[in-house]
C-alpha cells in the first residue's frame, strides 16, 4: 500500500522530546527508546558506492538483531527482503533524488522500519502499469509488493523528504 502517512498505522512516530543518541559504531539510538526498540543510523555525507554500502550496513544490523544467521528459509528470505528494500530505496535516491543523504533502520515488536532521506522534489511511486518484462522501473514495485506499508514524509520548509518502508519479522 502507498501513502503519505508520516507514520504506519498504529505508530505514535518519534519521541515528543525528539531525544536521540549515537552509540558504538555510528548507530543512533534513542537513549530512552521504548522496550526492544533499536534504532541504527548511517550517514551518507561525502561516501561514494552508496548502495553496497547501505545493503553491509543493513546486513550488519540484521546480524546485531538476530535476524542474521537464518535458521530457516523463512528467517532467510526475510532478511534478504530487507536488505533488498534497503537497495531499491537508495538507488531511488540515486536516480531520483541527488543521492540519499542519511538511512534508518529500527527493529520494534518484530517490525523493521527502513528510511532514506534525500534532497529530491520528486514523489516516489510504482509505475503503473507495472511492465514485468520491461528492464528498470520496479523499485517501488518491488517496495509495495514487500512491505507492510511504505510512505513518504517531508517537512514544512525544508527542501527533500524521507522515504519509509515497514517489514515485518518471520513467524
Amino acid at each position: 500500500m502507498s501513502s503519505t502517512r508520516p507514520f504506519s498505522p498504529g505508530d505514535r512516530g518519534p519521541a515528543a522530546d525528539g531525544a536521540s543518541g549515537v552509540s558504538e559504531g555510528g548507530a543512533a539510538v534513542p537513549p530512552e527508546s521504548p522496550a526492544g526498540r533499536q534504532v541504527r543510523s548511517l550517514s551518507f555525507d561525502g561516501a561514494s558506492g552508496v548502495v553496497p554500502l547501505a545493503r553491509d550496513f543493513a546486513r550488519q544490523a540484521l546480524y546485531a538483531w538476530g535476524w542474521l544467521p537464518a535458521a530457516t528459509a523463512d528467517q532467510r528470505a526475510a532478511a534478504e527482503d530487507v536488505l533488498l528494500v534497503v537497495s531499491e530505496l537508495v538507488t531511488n535516491a540515486c536516480l531520483h533524488a541527488e543521492g540519499p543523504d542519511e538511512l534508518w533502520i529500527a527493529l520494534d515488536n518484530k517490525v523493521i522500519r527502513i528510511e532514506v532521506s534525500d534532497k529530491g522534489t520528486g514523489q516516489p511511486a510504482p509505475r503503473t502499469p507495472h511492465r514485468a518484462g520491461r528492464p528498470g522501473g520496479h523499485g517501488m514495485f518491488i517496495v509495495q509488493r514487500l512491505c507492510l506499508d511504505w510512505g513518504v514524509v517531508r517537512s514544512p520548509g525544508l527542501a527533500g523528504k524521507k522515504v519509509w518502508a515497514e517489514l515485518g519479522a518471520p513467524a
